[in-house]
């Protein structure tokens, strides 16, 4: 999705954890349907992991779980319990943020796209998903 690219800040329910990220105002999120995913709701979108940064102490909140390959690291807060961002399976080399958790003002668009986790393979390969980490994408999309 091309558009202005944008300081984003946001973080966790009860502010302990709080990040920028630069991305485009328009992005697009995944909705994914792995067993994680599903049960929290969660939708992101993906940037290459440089563009992504903590504020402050946020790192003494942060606690992580893994499962299966535990490639993927389901990071969240350890107070509230909200995951404003992760590492993704699809994307090891990016961060995958919430966009929920994003504070208003900057989002001018979100695309919701489909991410079959529960078929994961398939739909890696199908989506072009692990594009969205690469700084060579990024750039073009400015």
């Amino acid at each position: 999705m091309g558009s202005d690219m944008v300081e984003h800040c946001g973080g966790c329910h009860c502010q302990s954890v709080r990040w920028r990220v630069q991305a485009p105002s328009s992005i697009v999120a995944w909705e994914c349907n792995c067993s994680d995913c599903y049960m929290r709701g969660n939708t992101h979108f993906i940037v290459p992991s440089e563009k992504f940064q903590l504020l402050g102490d946020s790192k003494q909140f942060l606690t992580t779980y893994t499962f299966g390959t535990h490639t993927a690291k389901h990071t969240f807060c350890k107070v509230c319990g909200i995951t404003s961002f992760y590492t993704p399976r699809s994307n090891p080399d990016g961060i995958a943020v919430t966009y929920k958790c994003v504070d208003k003002g900057t989002l001018a668009h979100v695309e919701i796209r489909k991410f079959d986790g529960r078929n994961w393979d398939a739909s890696y390969s199908l989506t072009g998903i692990a594009t969205y980490s690469e700084l060579s994408r990024y750039h073009q999309e400015r």
